[in-house]
């Protein structure tokens, strides 16, 4: 189930516009705004993933989200959870310096057919979106130990 899905983690390699720093290769065909996803403030949140007997639970953190603008949705076996983020005036406020903002992300993760999708629950409490996961009895096999010769 550990296995992030690539295809939305943040802005890629804009820091350094299209030549970037380390050359052309950073800058490839992601280069100048061809791609709309890459200059939408997106942004990483960390996660945490633990697994128990029964189930894979992912911890996102995440604090300050208004909980009716966050979304889990299961796709094609990909877990995608994400934030759109409402404008809510913040352009009229004058900060002296701001190091957060609880702008969009967008974090996806394959499930890899060790999951029950139609029995995910989640939950957002305290600045943390708790995301458990049920594990597929068919699919998870006990760990087994090898001997070795």
């Amino acid at each position: 189930m550990y296995n992030e899905h690539k295809c939305h983690s943040g802005k890629m390699h804009s820091r350094f516009g299209a030549e970037g720093r380390f050359g052309r290769h950073f800058g490839g065909p992601f280069g100048h705004h061809k791609h709309a996803m890459f200059n939408q403030g997106f942004r990483k949140v960390p996660a945490n993933i633990e697994e128990t007997e029964t189930s894979f639970i992912i911890e996102l953190f995440a604090p300050a989200l208004v909980k009716e603008n966050l979304k889990v949705v299961t796709k094609d076996d990909v877990l995608t959870i994400s934030y759109q983020a409402k404008e809510e005036g913040d352009s009229a406020k004058k900060y002296s310096r701001r190091e957060y903002s609880n702008g969009t992300f967008e974090r996806a993760f394959g499930l890899n057919g060790k999951v029950l999708v139609e029995n995910i629950s989640a939950s957002y409490a305290d600045g943390i979106l708790k995301v458990t996961l049920p594990k597929n009895p068919e699919t998870n096999t006990p760990e087994k130990d090898i001997l070795v010769d």
